[in-house]
């Protein structure tokens, strides 16, 4: 009798044991999806140009009358902004100048990323 409850005692506890295994979701159910962010290769023509036309061309283009006369729709009207430091500080919402997008949320992380990446690779014209 001693050794059928001592059996199911063990039985019990290398359940729970062995229950509690795999109790951290990460290692149940791993992610397919890694969220990566690319900042090589960053080029002002192909992203760029892609993200300000997502984010900034509404307002800071062409004949756009809401964007305080700053036009960003060409490199070299963007370049004076990014060499006077007014277009990163912007967009990273540091607080010295106005939040852009105004009214919108901020850009993505994987977003600033390139863009700090494409300045700090000197903004070429590419």
């Amino acid at each position: 009798m001693v050794m059928k409850k001592s059996l199911l005692v063990m039985g019990v506890i290398m359940f729970i044991f062995y229950g509690c295994y795999y109790d951290k979701a990460s290692l149940v159910y791993p992610s397919t999806n890694i969220n990566t962010c690319d900042t090589t290769g960053v080029t002002y023509s192909n992203t760029i140009t892609g993200i300000l036309n997502a984010n900034c061309y509404t307002c800071h283009s062409g004949t756009a009358a809401m964007g305080g006369g700053i036009k960003l729709d060409t490199y070299n009207g963007l370049k004076v902004y990014i060499n006077n430091k007014q277009f990163l500080s912007s967009v990273m919402q540091d607080g010295s100048v106005p939040a852009m997008p105004l009214g919108g949320s901020k850009l993505s992380t994987c977003d600033l990323n390139k863009i700090q990446a494409w300045i700090n690779h000197g903004a070429p014209n590419n």
